[in-house]
């Protein structure tokens, strides 16, 4: 039994509407020079890329734009990158600019421009990073993936049918600089398939295997629910889930915005320490035989998962209960678990999310492999509550389907 957890997290935080006119002082106390900055082509035909580079101009600082990174970023994309990049190496500092998937791409990009080698390498069950990577800023335009403040880079190895989440303390960003005048205009779509992602962070990590059930001495970068994630997983659950179909029906509404940002570094600092689970496991295989964006596979899966294991914390389900559906107290646990089921798909519908499988054009012969694969995301299946099996998974996968 594990008797000790240690908590984690950004070196700074730097929140608030008007924060992206902070990078200058910033860049000075830390005596950063060379800039490299990661964003995508959407972004930056944005006034939102000016917003960071002219201050950074102002400040003299030497800058190059990347902006060829891409959502739910390919192996193939990120060796790109870095053979691009790899030349003119002589970055002192990245910034990720934009959604999750920007933020990742940087974060690997950092690691290879540090060490070569292949994405590959990093992969669950391979060789650790050895050490720190080029310093990373992580600005924010979605409020969602939480990867401004996690350990975790996402990346889709098509060749493998997998996505892959490269996970160690070293990729965590330096400091978050977190401005949600930048999510302002974000695609109602786009919110919602965030959104979504940053309360199912919130509830793995919250329902996340108890960090003393892992085996003493076992070093690992997810360390199961322990008492500093709990009470910040379970405010990130509360302000998400006031927020998100108000930031999805209303896109200009600051505060609106500024609560899903607050709810997504909330559930990033939680479960970057906690860790995700079997949503999260079941995701990878998934993403890797269909389009759809990782949020909305993670909302699509989410209430058949949390009914999957509501019966492992019955306390905890209870606490989830009375913080999304404020329903009667008085319920039997049972009734409880289905009225917890019930408001996630209606939640899903509400900001137009698939709820099955079959909608985004999972085949149902593929269901066995997903179950397989998914048993060896060890990284997350070990952190899931409920013991996992071939046949347990092919039971919900079944029911989502």
């Amino acid at each position: 039994m594990k008797t000790v957890w240690e908590f984690m997290g950004p070196q700074q935080i730097i929140f608030g509407n008007g924060a992206v006119s902070e990078i200058p002082e910033v860049l000075k106390r830390f005596n950063y020079e060379n800039i490299l900055v990661i964003t995508d082509k959407g972004l930056a035909s944005t006034p939102i890329l000016n917003k960071v580079l002219i201050p950074l101009k102002e400040g003299s600082f030497n800058v190059t734009v990347f902006d060829e990174a891409i959502p739910e970023p390919t192996l193939e994309a990120v060796v790109s990158a870095y053979e691009k990049l790899k030349e003119q190496n002589s970055f002192d500092l990245i910034i990720g600019l934009g959604g999750g998937s920007s933020i990742d791409f940087a974060k690997i990009v950092s690691l290879l421009l540090k060490y070569g080698g292949s994405p590959r390498d990093y992969y669950d069950g391979k060789k650790l990073i050895p050490g720190d990577v080029i310093p990373v800023i992580a600005i924010p335009t979605t409020a969602g993936t939480g990867s401004e403040v996690t350990t975790v880079a996402v990346i889709n190895d098509v060749e493998l049918e997998l996505k892959v989440g490269l996970s160690d303390s070293y990729l965590r960003p330096r400091i978050a600089l977190i401005d949600p005048t930048l999510t302002l205009g974000l695609p109602s779509y786009v919110t919602a398939c965030s959104g979504i992602d940053a309360l199912a962070h919130a509830i793995e990590a919250y329902t996340a295997k108890p960090f003393h059930t892992f085996e003493q001495g076992v070093r690992v970068t997810f360390q199961g629910a322990f008492p500093l994630t709990e009470p910040l997983a379970l405010k990130a659950i509360e302000t998400i889930s006031e927020n998100l179909e108000i930031a999805v029906h209303q896109g200009s509404n600051i505060h609106a915005r500024e609560n899903m940002l607050l709810g997504s570094l909330l559930a990033g600092i939680s479960f970057s320490n906690s860790g995700t689970a079997l949503a999260h496991a079941l995701a990878y295989p998934i993403g890797g035989k269909t389009k759809s964006p990782h949020g909305e596979i993670i909302g699509l899966l989410l209430p058949y998962v949390v009914k999957f294991n509501a019966k492992m914390d019955p306390g905890k389900t209870a606490q989830l209960y009375s913080l999304l559906v404020k329903g009667n107290e008085n319920l039997t646990l049972d009734d409880k678990i289905k009225g917890l089921y019930q408001y996630l798909l209606s939640l899903n519908e509400s900001i137009g999310l698939p709820i099955k499988l079959s909608q985004i054009g999972i085949k149902q012969d593929e269901l066995s492999g997903i179950a397989e694969k998914t048993l060896e995301i060890k990284r997350l299946a070990g952190n899931n509550p409920r013991a996992l099996s071939k046949n347990n998974l092919l039971a919900l996968l079944e029911e989502a389907f």
